[in-house]
């Protein structure tokens, strides 16, 4: 089946939170302006429609018309085990898979699982939000191993500061992310094999939120840290269906433990965790017959970061882009214009009328950056930035 991508599907009035949550929105200070001819192109979720045999999964349980307390089948657990078999040479048993309503949500119930109040975690800013607020607010320490910034506009890790901060007594857990979000970094096995070996000598937990993992460009390969590394007792990977199949709503996130006495804990700080049975239904549909889908979509959103990076040396060459190895979302320096973060914000969000995500939000290492998601119609983006384009001519 060929999927029209380039179809725009309104998403007004379904309950979507990019296109009806005006007010939540403003609470949260992502924008000042929103109204009825705002684009919105924050959410890491896709404008995009999912593949044929999802819907008639989905379809089939509607069917049924009773939708009661549900229970995770045989068929789940082998789904994952034969995806990630396929997909990227990974062997999980099926004890090793746990449940969690969402990764953000797996992320806290690490950290009060395998950490202390007061004790250190490692991130690498600029980095996904949720990473900060899951440390600060259950009343840990955020160290903080920046990214280093190349030439070329990749981004590269500190490996001597890293190490430093692995050091530390008071360090207990590394939150990795690869693909990284927001630079689109994906590691290198070389990469992997030394943060690990650092972490597993300084007795320092790896959680890996790999949830960006099947969206890589075509030239690119992405593979989970379980995979080259001989030891995995000290790592928690975050495995998902929500970003590669679009399926945000359904809230389904996996999480490999293969530690018994760390699944353990684990399990027992996150309590009882019951799916719907549209979860269900979702991710054997998507894992099972998903290929055909998952080749299109990449093929589409591969043309239209390459469409935004030709927009942008045209139209907007001061503003740096380069694209990314994996994840939907791009990373664009917008410091070449010197002005100030309040000011490339206010053209953006309130004159251009566009919604973005502010660098600052990743960290201060983010300041003078934009982070757009391009998972839309690639019409759609293209409106976007031409109006983006407008508001900074007078600059260029």
């Amino acid at each position: 089946m060929i999927y029209d991508f380039d179809e725009i599907i309104s998403r007004r009035r379904t309950y979507s939170l990019k296109w009806d949550g005006e007010e939540l929105i403003k609470d949260i200070g992502y924008t000042e302006r929103y109204d009825y001819e705002t684009i919105p192109l924050f959410t890491a979720d896709m404008d995009l429609p999912v593949m044929q045999p999802l819907i008639d999964a989905l379809h089939q349980t509607v069917d049924h018309r009773i939708f009661g307390y549900s229970i995770f089948p045989n068929e789940y657990f082998e789904s994952i085990q034969h995806w990630f078999k396929k997909r990227h040479d990974w062997v999980i048993k099926r004890e090793e898979i746990v449940y969690s309503p969402g990764t953000v949500h797996a992320l806290n119930i690490a950290v009060q699982a395998f950490t202390k109040p007061g004790e250190g975690i490692i991130i690498q800013r600029p980095v996904y939000p949720p990473f900060t607020t899951a440390i600060e607010r259950n009343g840990r320490i955020v160290q903080n191993n920046a990214m280093k910034c190349e030439s070329d506009g990749s981004f590269s890790i500190d490996f001597v500061d890293f190490e430093e901060k692995a050091k530390d007594k008071n360090t207990t857990m590394f939150i990795l992310c690869n693909p990284h979000n927001p630079t689109g970094n994906i590691f290198t096995n070389k990469e992997l094999k030394r943060l690990s070996k650092i972490c597993e000598e300084h007795n320092v937990i790896i959680v890996a939120d790999e949830i960006h993992g099947d969206l890589i460009r075509k030239n690119k390969r992405f593979t989970p840290i379980c995979k080259v590394v001989e030891n995995t007792d000290h790592i928690v990977t975050c495995t998902a269906i929500n970003k590669t199949f679009n399926v945000a709503g359904l809230h389904c996130t996996n999480v490999i433990i293969s530690n018994p006495e760390r699944r353990k804990t684990f399990n027992d700080i996150m309590g009882m965790q019951l799916p719907s049975p549209f979860t269900i239904a979702a991710l054997i549909a998507v894992y099972n017959e998903g290929d055909e889908w998952l080749e299109q979509v990449t093929q589409y959103i591969d043309g239209t970061m390459e469409f935004v990076k030709s927009f942008l040396a045209e139209n907007m060459p001061t503003v740096k882009v380069r694209i990314p190895d994996g994840t939907y979302v791009m990373w664009m320096d917008f410091n070449g214009y010197g002005l100030s973060d309040q000011e490339i914000h206010h053209r953006i969000y309130n004159k251009a009328n566009v919604l973005l995500e502010d660098g600052w939000m990743f960290g201060k290492e983010g300041e003078g950056f934009q982070r757009i998601c391009v998972p839309s119609p690639r019409p759609l983006i293209k409106q976007a930035l031409e109006r983006i384009a407008v508001e900074f001519q007078d600059l260029e």
